[in-house]
């Protein structure tokens, strides 16, 4: 068993990086207008051979409602889910389904052709598929054995 020097130091560290960042969203400016983001939906991100592929869950909310925005190297989705209708007069107990803004913007690895995506939405899941570059796609090569 190895001997592990003790900092008292360590704590203090961790308490600074958690103030830092309350300290950073509180006082980030946003552009006039913009509304804070109450929510960002789940995503997974994959590759196939030929494509990335974006998956977000986004249960309830219209696809048409949904802006998918691709740069040469970041994916933004920006949209709302909207309650039904608010009753004021509850006393909730308990609440977790998120209502509100949301923005999600995600890296892109190198070699996405962006201008070729296609989205799909299927029980709640949008699904968005970026085909690779040629240059991105790997090539399998055979090996001689020369003996």
């Amino acid at each position: 068993m190895s001997i592990i020097r003790w900092d008292p130091f360590d704590d203090l560290a961790s308490l600074r990086e958690s103030m830092d960042k309350l300290f950073e969203d509180f006082f980030t400016r946003r552009p006039r207008g913009e509304a804070v983001t109450a929510w960002q939906p789940a995503v997974e991100m994959f590759e196939t051979d030929s494509d990335i592929v974006v998956r977000a869950d986004l249960p309830g909310i219209d696809p048409k409602h949904v802006d998918i925005t691709v740069t040469d190297d970041t994916l933004t989705l920006k949209g709302e889910a909207k309650a039904e209708h608010e009753d004021r007069g509850r006393n909730y107990v308990r609440r977790e389904l998120r209502y509100g803004s949301f923005i999600r913007t995600l890296a892109l690895p190198d070699g996405v052709k962006g201008d070729q995506a296609k989205a799909s939405y299927k029980n709640g899941i949008l699904e968005i598929r970026l085909p690779k570059s040629e240059r991105a796609t790997p090539k399998s090569v055979k090996v001689e054995v020369e003996e």
